[in-house]
């Protein structure tokens, strides 16, 4: 008799270094077409979320911020753009496809400064207290340990400076029927067809649909990374939430 065959292991399901490479190459793999699709399947919903973002952390005109997890650098670059020319902002991420993408963008602007690194979200490479902000943009749940990733950019920004969270939750109702299911038969097909990778865009509303939203995130990512929490707050009936924690003095 055979033995029945046994389904692949998700990338979520791998052990954490395995994960990480795979998650590393699977957004390395996308990263050209990274934007135009995120357009195309949020209906550029992520652009409103980001600049509610920037008003809801209110930079001062000489800050420095931290973008973590930054991808092509759409985030950093609005946070440069709420600044002075004192004002500067780093952005991070452990895949170097993505950083390419980013750097892209810093062509001929101007204002407050912008640099793209290749770094590790578990290990960032600053010294304690460097930053007054950091933000991480439908990044989190993409780390291998999010609790330890919110405590390491905690550990980065000054006390009394903040660390901004904006991530996808679970809507509930019609609305969360209706998003479901968007989310498991049109996001791959429009996703796949856009990048030549499928299997990106069922990893992205898969891993989305089990990430702890809205109060479980509080409980079990925020205030155990050491923040306080100031707000948390649903954006489009809980399709996403914006989350905001201060480090203690």
């Amino acid at each position: 008799m055979t033995a029945p065959q046994q389904s692949p292991a998700t990338a979520e399901q791998l052990p954490p270094d395995q994960r990480a490479e795979v998650v590393r190459s699977m957004f390395g793999s996308i990263a050209g077409r990274y934007d135009a699709t995120n357009t195309v399947l949020s209906g550029g919903m992520h652009h409103l979320w980001r600049r509610r973002a920037v008003r809801t952390l209110a930079l001062a005109p000489d800050a420095r911020a931290l973008d973590v997890c930054c991808g092509t650098g759409d985030l950093s670059v609005a946070l440069a753009d709420s600044l002075g020319p004192d004002g500067e902002v780093v952005g991070t991420d452990f895949c170097s496809e993505m950083v390419d993408e980013a750097r892209l963008k810093l062509a001929g602007r101007t204002g407050a400064p912008v640099r793209f690194d290749v770094a590790d979200a578990m290990a960032l490479p600053f010294e304690d207290d460097t930053f007054d902000a950091a933000t991480v943009s439908f990044g989190i749940r993409n780390v291998v340990d999010p609790r330890a990733g919110l405590a390491e950019m905690a550990r980065v920004v000054r006390p009394g400076g903040r660390v901004l969270v904006l991530e996808f939750g679970q809507p509930a109702g019609l609305f969360g029927a209706m998003y479901r299911f968007y989310s498991a038969q049109v996001m791959p097909r429009v996703g796949g067809l856009m990048t030549g990778n499928r299997e990106a865009y069922e990893y992205l509303p898969r891993t989305s649909a089990a990430f702890p939203a809205g109060d479980l995130f509080v409980e079990e990512l925020l205030a155990p990374a050491g923040l306080t929490v100031v707000e948390h707050e649903p954006l489009l009936w809980g399709l996403a939430w914006l989350y905001l924690g201060e480090v203690p003095a």
